[in-house]
């Protein structure tokens, strides 16, 4: 509603923040895996000047948040997580489209990403939202677990979109 502030707000990660995220990803991505997003390596994305870590909070507490790196021709897509008492409320969508538009005004044109293949859930998510699958990685998770190799060229959605940043003649 208009005048109404977005029930999560979006803002850059803290190095504060880097803990609770670890926490979520062990939790809610690398369940059943090793964990390999340590507090510190997220820090480390947290003060990358090629990588955004995005939050969305509710309160004090973080609902959901993504890794995205920037690359000159393609940014990735490294983690994208809501906690379950915040599903399905658009705080995902909301994160991928922050850090989409950052992209596009970059202009790095190509988002990749990879997911685990028996995420249901995330595959149509993704594919929902325009990602296209280019294939499967056999053992991609530390030998266990293939994934689903996804991108999507950003400026699709743009030019198709009513009103989206015309130029005037």
């Amino acid at each position: 509603m208009p005048g109404h502030p977005h029930p999560y707000p979006l803002e850059p990660a803290r190095a504060g923040d880097a803990a609770p995220l670890a926490a979520m990803s062990e939790a809610l991505i690398e369940q059943g895996l090793r964990p390999a997003w340590s507090a510190a390596r997220i820090r480390w994305h947290v003060r990358d000047p090629d990588s955004v870590v995005l939050t969305a909070r509710l309160g004090a507490g973080i609902a959901g948040f993504a890794i995205m790196r920037y690359g000159d021709e393609v940014a990735h897509l490294n983690l994208l997580a809501v906690a379950p008492a915040h599903r399905r409320r658009g705080v995902a969508r909301a994160l991928l489209e922050w850090l989409e538009e950052s992209a596009l005004t970059a202009g790095t044109f190509i988002i990749g990403l990879e997911l685990r293949e028996g995420n249901a859930a995330a595959r149509s998510f993704y594919r929902a939202l325009e990602y296209r699958e280019l294939g499967q990685i056999p053992g991609y998770y530390q030998g266990l677990e293939s994934a689903i190799r996804m991108s999507r060229d950003v400026r699709a959605r743009r030019a198709s979109t009513p009103g989206a940043h015309q130029q005037t003649p």
